[in-house]
Formats: structure tokens, sequence, C-alpha cells
């Protein structure tokens, strides 16, 4: 049904209508607040749809991220989100997440720990369970597949060394890149982790493939035994 309401974006001034600003001035022009106001399409009759969003985002510190996190129920707790506008704001940032997680499988050759990062952690930086992964890459370190290898709890994950080196042989791959993340935040290597590694590089040894490097990642960071030169 359409909003006839007084808050409605149609009824606003032409310089408060962020689907007309956008049109004017471009997607830049407008703020986060506008942005996801033109999701929602109207606010309440006690607040516009750009004030509605400039609360939301301050609940999360304006934080895109944050925001990305928030459950469908949390959202509809705010005054004028109902179902349908907290499906539109859910979708649109899991769009832009699988939109950073394509641009970044489009870099195909690793060349340091920061590429590794960029393309794992859109895939498992955010994840509330850890998980393992395994980057399968030529002999110019060109990315050939990418596969995760287990899901586990918070406190760690089960890793089959037959499995990553039997489809490292069934796609040609000539060295691999081990990555996984920690839950906690934590950048530190666990034993657990040095004893994966040794045991996959022992293991890769014997089938001339190396193991290059094996990254940790977190949302905001990364951990390289490369870097720390433990592998």
């Amino acid at each position: 049904m359409e909003d006839n309401s007084p808050f409605s974006i149609r009824y606003w001034s032409e310089d408060d209508r962020p689907r007309e600003k956008l049109i004017l001035k471009g997607k830049s022009a407008l703020s986060d607040a506008e942005l996801t106001a033109i999701l929602i399409g109207s606010g309440s009759r006690e607040e516009s749809a750009v004030a509605l969003c400039q609360r939301i985002l301050s609940s999360v510190d304006c934080n895109l991220n944050a925001l990305g996190k928030l459950s469908l129920k949390q959202l509809t707790e705010f005054k004028g989100i109902g179902t349908a506008k907290a499906i539109a704001i859910i979708a649109a940032l899991e769009l832009g997440r699988r939109r950073r997680q394509h641009e970044t499988i489009e870099l195909k050759k690793i060349n340091s720990s920061q590429s590794i990062f960029e393309i794992m952690q859109p895939i498992i930086g955010e994840l509330p369970h850890e998980e393992f992964w395994v980057i399968y890459l030529n002999n110019s370190n060109k990315v050939v597949s990418k596969a995760q290898l287990s899901k586990g709890g918070i406190t760690g994950t089960l890793v089959d060394v037959r499995l990553v080196y039997k489809t490292a042989l069934e796609i040609g791959a000539t060295s691999i890149i081990l990555s996984h993340n920690h839950p906690s935040g934590t950048l530190v290597a666990s034993d657990a982790d040095k004893q994966i590694t040794r045991k996959l590089k022992t293991a890769g040894e014997n089938l001339d493939i190396k193991v290059l490097d094996h990254v940790i990642v977190t949302e905001t960071g990364y951990f390289s035994f490369a870097d720390e030169g433990i592998l």
C-alpha cells in the first residue's frame, strides 16, 4: 500500500528527498542514513525516514558492519521499522557483503599475507564459529580454488589432512595456503594451530606441494605464520 503520511518521502521538500538527491548529486553525496532511508521508504508519524535511520545508526555507533549484524528482531524493535523494512535493510547489507566478497575473489594472484586477508576476511572474518579453509594455487601463485575444509564450534575445528591433498592433486595445485578464523578476535597462534600447520607442511613435502602460509583471520586483522617466521 502506498504511504500517504506526511512523513513519506514524496511529501518532503526537494532538498530533503534522498532519491532525488541521489539523481541530482550522485550516490556519494548521500549519508549512510539517507541511503538507508531510501531502503525503508518512510518513517513514522513522529519522525522522518532519515531521522529514523539516523537513530538506528546511532545505536551501533554509525558502524555499518555492526548494523549488518543486527537481527530481524533487533531491527523491528525500533518504532517505525516493521518486518518488511527490516528485511530490506538486512538484504541490502548482505548484498554489500557479498559484493565485497566477489571483488576480492577477482584478486587472483597471491603476493602477500594482506592479499590473503582480503580474500578470506569477507568469508570467515565475522563468523561466530571457527572454519578452516584452504586456498589452492598454481605455480604462478594464482588461485585455482578455495574450499572450506571444516566447520566447528567456537573452540576449534577438525582438519582432515588427507582431504586437503586429495583436492590439491585433483585440481593440479602446486602450493596451498591455510586460513582459519578466531571468533574471539585473538591474533595469536595456538599450539593446536602450530601443530596442524606442521602436520600439513610435512605431508605436503612428500607430495611436492608447498604450504606457503597459514593466516589466522579476525574481523579487523590477521596473523601470518610466514610473516612471523614460524611456518
